[in-house]
């Protein structure tokens, strides 16, 4: 997983949005949140810098963060997921699956890091 800028953000790679809203969570993200097969999580809102929605499990999500949850769905097989409208992507679009909180995967749909990022062609695309 390569760090975009020195001190910056870690990228695990870009993911790009399935015909049916569904994604493939990396599998270094997938191991590194603790997701499993069947575990409920929650799309949180993400900053209106970087746009996108962050993913986590219910279980690590605390309580302060209520105000901020777009919706709830479901990891499946494979670390897929299905990414309900309100995140607001399409089919199509790609997101970069960034090291966030530690609490979720955050996904960002623009800004400074998803620029710099299209300059770094050895990211993985899942």
């Amino acid at each position: 997983m390569p760090q975009l800028a020195k001190g910056g953000k870690w990228a695990f790679g870009w993911v790009v949005v399935g015909k049916r809203r569904n994604i493939t969570i990396p599998p270094e993200a997938y191991h590194e949140y603790g997701f499993q097969t069947g575990d409920e999580v929650i799309f949180l809102r993400g900053s209106k810098r970087s746009g996108g929605f962050s993913i986590g499990g219910v279980a690590k999500i605390p309580p302060l963060f209520e105000k901020r949850i777009l919706a709830r769905g479901r990891v499946a097989r494979q670390g897929r997921v299905i990414l309900p409208p309100e995140t607001g992507v399409q089919p199509g679009d790609r997101l970069l699956a960034v090291r966030g909180s530690g609490l979720a995967l955050g996904l960002s749909a623009q800004g400074p890091i998803y620029e710099l990022a299209l300059k770094h062609p050895e990211l993985e695309v899942f």
